[in-house]
């Protein structure tokens, strides 16, 4: 059904929208301004590269991620024309597209901690487990999502929206989805906190491991980066589902809603795909100065022999 109306009391929610939308188009800037920045190291250390999990898991997140904050901003432009029906579909790929990132920025934290752990296989175990248990409710609130939410064309002096009715169980679903992501985030840096502060006290005795603590240097900074939007992220939800609620078309509650929203497309689709581009920057660094290394030690070498050779005759 479309409502269609030029009555001045829709006009608090035709500047509301037009206000977020602005902040839509801001995080596809964004994240469309990062790929162009790391286009160049993407071509030399992903396509470039021997293919594997790490590299499909990195062009899932990095490409889904721009069509996520696609799809976000075609459905919040009060100015772009959605039937019902099409509303519905762009938000339900919307809705999926996160779901799946989501899924793939936690294998990548995985993957990181079994490094870390030396490959531990009690510890790959605890984290697969884990993660199974934190995905289901999300994969359960998605489901229910596509098939319980119902919206609503309007048409309001010549601008364009969708009303999303949500039941109540898929927003408890949500929260609950929500809490235990959280957790195991939490949890998640607590390990990667632990183990880094192990292997730093045994190197501290051995003067030999600088490469492995370099390494650990590398994947802590990049872990405490993205764990610290992580918490920005989350603070910024909690202030938003539980403070006293405000006027829902005050400037003040807009601008929070908005930098919310550009903050959740840093965290997920700028800094997620950092996580595997800074560690595979290091490793072609390692390389290459060992490279540098072993042939300062072949013209070396070949000098000292001409030398050597000149001398005796």
């Amino acid at each position: 059904m479309t409502i269609v109306s030029n009555n001045p009391t829709w006009w608090p929610i035709i500047d509301e929208s037009r206000f977020s939308s602005y902040f839509s188009v801001a995080a596809f800037a964004v994240v469309t301004y990062d790929w162009a920045l790391t286009l160049g190291q993407e071509v030399e250390l992903v396509w470039g590269q021997r293919w594997s999990l790490m590299t499909i898991i990195y062009l899932g997140v990095r490409y889904l991620g721009i069509l996520d904050a696609a799809l976000a901003m075609l459905d919040n432009v009060p100015t772009i024309l959605l039937p019902d029906t099409v509303s519905f579909i762009v938000y339900s790929v919307w809705n999926w597209t996160s779901v799946v990132v989501f899924a793939m920025l936690k294998v990548i934290i995985i993957i990181r901690l079994h490094a870390m752990y030396q490959r531990s296989r009690k510890t790959l175990i605890f984290l697969v487990v884990t993660l199974l248990a934190v995905s289901i409710p999300d994969g359960v609130a998605t489901i229910m999502t596509t098939m319980y939410t119902s919206m609503e064309e309007l048409i309001l002096s010549s601008t364009y929206q969708c009303s999303t009715d949500y039941g109540e169980d898929v927003l408890l679903l949500f929260s609950i989805a929500w809490i235990l992501s959280a957790v195991w985030e939490v949890l998640a840096m607590c390990l990667a906190v632990w183990i880094a502060v192990k292997h730093f006290r045994e190197l501290r005795r051995h003067s030999s491991g600088r490469i492995i603590g370099d390494c650990f240097t590398v994947l802590m900074k990049t872990h405490v980066l993205y764990f610290a939007s992580f918490v920005v992220v989350s603070c910024l939800e909690l202030i938003a589902n539980f403070a006293p609620t405000a006027a829902p078309y005050s400037l003040k509650f807009q601008i929070f809603n908005g930098l919310l929203q550009v903050f959740e497309v840093v965290q997920m689709f700028v800094l997620g795909p950092r996580l595997i581009l800074s560690v595979r920057e290091y490793h072609a660094k390692l390389v290459a100065d060992r490279d540098a290394m072993t042939g300062m030690t072949s013209i070396a070498f070949e000098e000292h022999v001409h030398i050597s050779t000149g001398s005796s005759i």
